[in-house]
């Protein structure tokens, strides 16, 4: 039996393979050019060469808007940036100055002082090194003794 399955299948798979469509049949032609010579067409070359010279300058002209258009694209993201950069900046020095102002207020400074055990100052204990002086004439470095209070 599964000799008759064998053969149905080999007759069934020959005939799927056959004649599908019309048969195309190629020929080979040897076709010799070698005794052909160009014949140079001077007004092709002169309208090529015009062409040519055109699509150069066409392209010239695309490439230098297209690098324009994209420089000022990138110029646009620096300054964006950079207002950005400026802005935190600003917030940031805003922020210090706050901080710093809150740091002098002198109340502050007191009650840190008094938590610490200091005393409040005597007159002529404070010297201001901010003021202006006369810079021209050259000032002498001089120790003062410091007097020492335990802490209690």
């Amino acid at each position: 039996m599964s000799a008759v399955a064998l053969q149905s299948a080999l007759i069934s798979s020959r005939r799927k393979s056959c004649w599908l469509g019309t048969p195309e049949i190629y020929f080979r032609k040897a076709i010799d050019n070698s005794r052909l010579v160009k014949v140079e067409d001077p007004r092709r070359a002169r309208e090529m060469k015009q062409f040519g010279l055109a699509l150069c300058c066409l392209f010239l002209l695309v490439m230098g808007y297209a690098l324009q258009h994209f420089r000022a694209i990138e110029y646009g993201y620096k300054i964006e940036t950079l207002r950005s950069t400026r802005d935190n900046l600003t917030e940031m020095n805003r922020a210090l100055r706050l901080e710093e102002a809150s740091l002098r207020d002198p109340e502050r400074i007191d009650v840190k002082a008094r938590m610490l055990g200091l005393q409040p100052l005597q007159p002529g204990q404070v010297l201001r090194m901010d003021t202006a002086t006369d810079t021209a004439t050259p000032v002498m470095a001089s120790a003062t003794p410091v007097a020492v209070v335990p802490v209690q």
